[in-house]
């Protein structure tokens, strides 16, 4: 039906994204302090019935019964991928008439009381050399340039010079309440 992943990590300020989070849960010797969100993943089959909501709840419930004062969410917006060239700090502002998020995943997390911590602008960094992008999207990269794909929150960047190309993935962190 869905899968919810998180690590435990010891807090020292907002993170610089979910890569950081990792290497401070797997580097950093200190007894954690915090619980992330890695992964909250409704199948598609059962979407609209709530259970996103029930594994982030999940996540709180398993914060507080380690006595971790902090749930995050690097929060992956999922109509983002519809405006891929308006900025995320932009983005995170729009509202619906009921003043709740335009987005349907930050609004789910505003409902469960999720506070916005900041937009994180280098939250996963992807790098490849031209052949292996085009082959993970499909598409040609005649040029160097930005070019809009399918499913990226943002434009990919390929410098031809250097056979490269990197996407760099902003997310929201959100912090919920842990009671």
């Amino acid at each position: 039906m869905g899968e919810g992943r998180t690590v435990p990590f010891r807090w020292g300020g907002l993170p610089d994204g979910l890569d950081d989070v990792l290497v401070r849960a797997f580097t950093d010797g200190g007894a954690p302090t915090a619980l992330s969100a890695c992964v909250a993943i409704v199948a598609p089959d059962r979407r609209g019935e709530g259970l996103s909501s029930r594994l982030v709840e999940g996540m709180r419930e398993l914060a507080a019964r380690h006595g971790l004062t902090r749930l995050v969410a690097p929060v992956r917006p999922t109509l983002k991928t519809r405006y891929a060239l308006t900025p995320m700090a932009r983005y995170v502002q729009w509202r619906r008439p009921d003043g709740l998020p335009f987005d349907a995943w930050l609004r789910v997390h505003a409902r469960l009381g999720a506070g916005l911590l900041g937009v994180c602008h280098r939250s996963m960094v992807v790098h490849g050399t031209i052949d292996a992008w085009e082959s993970w999207t499909g598409m040609a990269f005649p040029d160097s340039g930005s070019y809009v794909i399918d499913g990226a929150l943002v434009p990919i960047s390929i410098t031809r010079e250097a056979d490269r190309g990197e996407y760099v993935e902003p997310n929201v962190w959100m912090r919920h309440p842990v009671e």
